[in-house]
């Protein structure tokens, strides 16, 4: 097994700041991507696709920028059965488009789905090359996504201040305000706050810039506060949780414990029972008769392979005698069971459980915190809304992270081209064969 052994890493410095810029600003043009930041529909299809596919290729050519500083592409495969089930788990959505009502639709979303994760693939193994080969490096995968949340969620508290008619959603009659408006579900917002918050923790843990780190935290929290989503809530106080298990000074432990008592305490008035009272949390704001609908009645007619990629009906939405019509379920397992079938659902279920498996083994604990920051979150909010198998969201983004995180890793035999390659680009490298 040969090993690579750094010398110096100085000469880098300016390259690892402009690729820690880079990283952050092409990561946040691609969350901003999901978002309708028009009122015209056509204006935020071309406003989606060409942020998408322009920070795709964005991010293959910041990865092509470290391999000629003179990384070596050297990956393998480990925990084979998260890619390969994911991979299973797609091919089986596009072959769905042959019983697909709407194979236009099922394609695009399945299209949309394949080029988050070519993203992903790319926007992972920059920083496990970085890692690799520049080890002085200070550039962190939860530091580039941290910022670019705290940016988008930054941009809608101030206009929440300055435009709230459209930074802000009236729900239950016009009584409550929810940050987010029409430009993003408050719900899927929540999430995003949870996701940063998940992240800074870890600037936090190594004391970079503590000050500014805490108001960012305070701030995204805020945001939390204001979207007014009790699952993203639910989630924030379990990411905190496991981080408050890693502090190593009991005293802290316990005093982190009370604040979020108390925390919890202090907002289930503001969020659980200001907003429609008991009954509404116990109906999920309503989405218990629409699920009991679709499990009663839409999944016996196609049980086995389900409507088609993102359908759960033949038609374009489906709707009971006692509940509303929506084009999705508003849970992605649901989702995945209606337009898959018991089929897809079973090697969806079977993915999940691999990839959480894959970071429950990982031997650094950082790794699996950040499983556990990154999967809390989007699992969370994949029972009430689009998440990890539903309709395209940056949630998805997230798991296809996760799932390269625990599935792909550096290997440090290099071929002799490749260790030409190396001595070529990297002399300051040598070279060391155990």
């Amino acid at each position: 097994m040969a090993k690579l052994l750094p010398s110096a890493a100085a000469p880098h410095r300016v390259f690892l700041r402009t690729m820690g810029g880079l990283l952050t600003l092409i990561v946040l043009i691609k969350l901003a991507g999901f978002f309708a930041w028009n009122d015209d529909i056509g204006v935020t299809r071309i406003l989606k696709l060409v942020t998408r596919l322009g920070m795709t290729a964005a991010v293959i050519g910041a990865y092509s920028l470290i391999i000629r500083r003179g990384a070596v592409d050297s990956f393998r495969w480990r925990n084979s059965p998260v890619p390969l089930l994911y991979g299973a788990y797609l091919a089986l959505g596009l072959a769905s488009l042959l019983w697909s009502r709407n194979p236009g639709y099922s394609f695009l979303q399945w299209m949309m789905d394949m080029e988050s994760l070519v993203f992903a693939y790319y926007f992972v193994k920059c920083f496990l090359l970085l890692k690799e080969f520049f080890p002085d490096s200070q550039v962190r995968f939860y530091h580039v996504l941290g910022n670019a949340v705290f940016v988008i969620l930054l941009v809608f508290l101030v206009g929440a201040l300055v435009a709230p008619d459209v930074f802000y959603r009236l729900t239950h009659g016009g009584e409550e305000a929810r940050l987010g408006g029409y430009l993003m579900n408050p719900n899927e917002l929540g999430m995003l706050c949870v996701v940063g918050i998940a992240c800074l923790m870890f600037d936090l843990q190594r004391h970079h810039r503590t000050g500014f780190t805490v108001v960012k935290i305070g701030l995204l929290l805020l945001a939390l506060v204001l979207t007014g989503s009790r699952s993203s809530l639910v989630g924030f106080v379990l990411v905190l949780f496991f981080h408050i298990r890693q502090a190593g000074n009991p005293r802290i432990k316990w005093a982190a414990n009370a604040a979020v008592l108390l925390g919890v305490v202090a907002l289930v008035p503001l969020l659980f029972i200001k907003q429609g009272g008991l009954e509404e949390v116990l109906s999920m704001t309503g989405r218990l008769p629409f699920w009991h609908a679709l499990l009663t009645e839409a999944l016996p007619r196609e049980p086995l392979l389900g409507y088609g990629f993102m359908r759960i009906s033949y038609g374009e939405y489906f709707q009971s005698v006692h509940t509303y019509a929506a084009q999705m379920a508003h849970n992605t397992f649901i989702q995945v069971l209606l337009n898959l079938g018991l089929v897809g659902f079973t090697i969806a279920m079977l993915q999940l459980g691999c990839t959480i498996r894959a970071f429950v083994q990982q031997a650094d604990p950082q790794v699996r915190l950040l499983g556990a920051g990154l999967l809390i979150p989007i699992l969370i909010n994949s029972f009430t809304e689009f998440g990890i198998f539903g309709m395209t969201n940056y949630g998805i983004l997230f798991y296809q992270f996760l799932i390269f995180f625990g599935s792909l890793h550096y290997h440090a035999r290099l071929s002799p081209g490749e260790q030409q390659w190396l001595h070529r680009r990297r002399p300051e490298l040598a070279l060391a064969v155990a």
